[in-house]
């Protein structure tokens, strides 16, 4: 519903005679803001990678233990098969000296019990081992389980936006060559399409060329509800020398995102609340603004596709 009101002011800020200082703060308000959530975005992806590194050293230091433990065990055992063997050994004398010499009798018996207590001492003490380690082995497994998911759904995501971004670039071969390109990173697809592709010079209004990209990729979105879109406006650093509804580059480059926003709208199978329509002016270059081979470049409609992280979040704070 935020997304549908931002996008219903500038559309009437679109078809008003000219844009007062407030609406144009209002825009320029509301570029904040989307400029904070995706901030926050990056923030929360760093995040989510501190964290499962954090789970992997964690994991690690849960093995060390376990094999800590598990050598211990094995010494005790050891103990114990040591003390079994020679309490066997005792017993043997035992039956031997016992028709000979009470007295030798009673020091083996000595010997006996001491030796017993000591096999006894050792099998507590292996049985506490045991069960120490049986609980490490436990609690081993159940990170493991997690981590092996949280990678799982990770390696998941990356895969489905590698699709998306597979299925993009080949809904839009049409357009190669036209200054439109399809990448993928940092777990999101970026489609970038330069602006001799969608508007005319100091135009926020697509043409048909443009119209037809946008619509295939719409084609594409409609098919994958569970994505972000973010549209996003550039200029070069030329100043916009009109007049009448554009203030400069900034309001410029927010009324083309609207349009493609707005382009997007006509699928019924997008989610709305999904669209989010950006201005960034100049402020964002890709390449050099003195050649105007890279203005040409700098001149152009983002759409960054981003995967929805709620599960991968849920369960980084079951780790």
């Amino acid at each position: 519903m935020k997304h549908y009101i931002i996008a219903s002011v500038l559309l009437l800020a679109l078809t008003s005679a000219c844009v007062s200082p407030k609406v144009y703060k209002d825009l320029e308000s509301k570029y904040n803001t989307l400029k904070q959530q995706n901030s926050e975005l990056s923030s929360e992806n760093d995040d989510l990678t501190s964290a499962k590194n954090k789970a992997l050293n964690e994991l690690e230091a849960l093995q060390d233990a376990y094999d800590k433990t598990l050598a211990e065990r094995n010494k005790l055992q050891q103990d114990y098969d040591g003390l079994a063997s020679k309490l066997e050994v005792l017993k043997s004398s035992y039956n031997a000296l016992e028709s000979n010499s009470s007295a030798e009798i009673a020091k083996n018996s000595n010997k006996n019990r001491e030796l017993l207590a000591r096999l006894e001492a050792k099998e507590q003490a292996l049985a506490a081992e045991n069960a120490r380690l049986e609980k490490l082995k436990k609690e081993l497994e159940e990170r493991s389980n997690r981590v092996a998911e949280l990678e799982s759904m990770i390696a998941a995501k990356d895969a489905d936006m590698r699709r998306l971004k597979d299925a993009i670039s080949s809904a839009l071969t049409d357009f190669e060559g036209k200054g439109l390109t399809v990448e993928q990173r940092n777990g999101k697809v970026y489609v970038s399409m330069e602006n001799k592709l969608l508007f005319q010079s100091g135009s926020w209004a697509v043409g048909t060329q443009g119209k037809q990209a946008v619509n295939q990729l719409g084609a594409v979105l409609a098919v994958n509800p569970e994505i972000a879109i973010l549209i996003e406006g550039h200029t070069d650093k030329v100043p916009y020398a009109g007049s009448g509804q554009i203030s400069g580059n900034w309001d410029l480059s927010t009324k083309r995102s609207t349009a493609i926003v707005n382009i997007l709208r006509e699928n019924a199978a997008i989610k709305p609340e999904n669209l989010t329509a950006a201005g960034r002016g100049e402020f964002a270059p890709v390449a050099t603004n003195e050649s105007a081979e890279g203005k040409a470049k700098n001149r152009r409609i983002e759409v960054i596709l981003t995967p929805k992280l709620d599960e991968i979040s849920k369960l980084l704070n079951d780790i």
